[in-house]
């Protein structure tokens, strides 16, 4: 049974709700009050990215790059070179969007623990529409050697995120969310960078979620349920490394596996599971997100709703999916 403890105000009308990035300004924060070789870079964007509560604290430990994402990084990379904690922030869609190569040369090629802050990622950047909606990044970082891949799924879990990558050594990403979200965890939820976890127990299908997708896996739980459907939620905070026991175990416990991340589904969260699955335990599989296709400009309601990445058009898929699948059995 899980154990897992989540708000106990999950689904009430007055849940409390959140920027994901709001819970990073905080986690930054309080990473630059506990050591001082902290430090962060933004580009031109230190409001929307929550850096401004860094650099308000720690005004001589933070470094304004202006529009220029390439540099942001490779400074970030000097700054670790010789001791420094870097976190370079800016937009999903600029960082890694226009600086992937910078990246990959200067810091994961080299094992620089930067840590690189996507902000505004996803369909829910809303009115910007398809230029600014980054859905690619998930699968552009995951398969970066040395890159550790965090989507926190809400504010408190994203200050944890925030804690964790300031002393793994290691270059990181992290991405965050524009809109505010459900607050699904509490401060006694565990967090644990590649380690995933089982949010409600369940035998039919395995829902596995990243971001703030998890929260609509929760809520198409409580659907399925009515329609006689038990669906085992389990939260995916680390795409990697991946937590390819507790996968496993899940979807040979279920016999039916589905997906679920506001991202492209091909490389992503989706395909990364298809990988595990293919390689060690062949599973009928649905992946939700973005499947080959890009964004669109609205407001970021009528995009999921458009999307089908609501707890409601989710759990139709699923439970049309559960109807025409098989559980996987030892003789597939």
């Amino acid at each position: 049974m899980s154990d897992y403890q989540l708000n106990s105000k999950l689904f009430d009308k007055d849940v409390l709700q959140e920027p994901i990035r709001l819970g990073f300004g905080r986690g930054l924060k309080t990473a630059g009050i506990k050591n001082k070789n902290v430090v962060a870079l933004c580009a031109d964007l230190t409001e929307s990215t929550q850096v401004h509560l860094f650099a308000e604290e720690f005004p001589d430990r933070f470094i304004q790059v202006g529009i220029a994402e390439q540099n942001l990084v490779t400074v970030a990379s000097g700054l670790a070179a010789v001791g420094k904690i870097p976190f370079a922030s800016s937009y999903a869609a600029f960082n890694p969007g226009r600086n992937w190569e910078q990246i990959k040369t200067t810091i994961a090629l080299n094992d620089q623990p930067v840590k690189i802050v996507a902000s505004h990622a996803g369909v829910g950047v809303g009115p910007d529409g398809a230029t600014h909606q980054m859905l690619e990044d998930i699968a552009l970082m995951r398969v970066m050697p040395n890159m550790i891949v965090i989507v926190p799924g809400d504010s408190i879990e994203a200050e944890k995120a925030t804690l964790a990558i300031a002393e793994n050594n290691k270059p990181s990403y992290i991405r965050l969310a524009r809109p505010k979200t459900p607050v699904f965890s509490t401060v006694d939820s565990p967090f644990e960078i590649g380690k995933a976890y089982v949010l409600r127990d369940g035998h039919d299908i395995s829902l596995f979620g990243t971001g703030i997708m998890t929260y609509q896996l929760l809520s198409a739980a409580n659907i399925l349920a009515e329609k006689g459907i038990s669906a085992e939620v389990v939260h995916v905070p680390t795409i990697k490394p991946l937590d390819n026991d507790t996968i496993l175990y899940s979807a040979r416990k279920t016999g039916r596996v589905a997906t679920a991340e506001e991202a492209q589904v091909n490389g992503g969260l989706g395909g990364a599971i298809a990988e595990i699955l293919s390689e060690n335990l062949p599973t009928p599989l649905i992946r939700i997100g973005l499947n080959d296709r890009y964004g669109e400009s609205g407001e970021p309601n009528e995009l999921f709703d458009f999307f089908g990445l609501t707890g409601e058009h989710i759990a139709k898929k699923i439970e049309e999916f559960v109807k025409n699948k098989s559980q996987y059995h030892r003789e597939y």
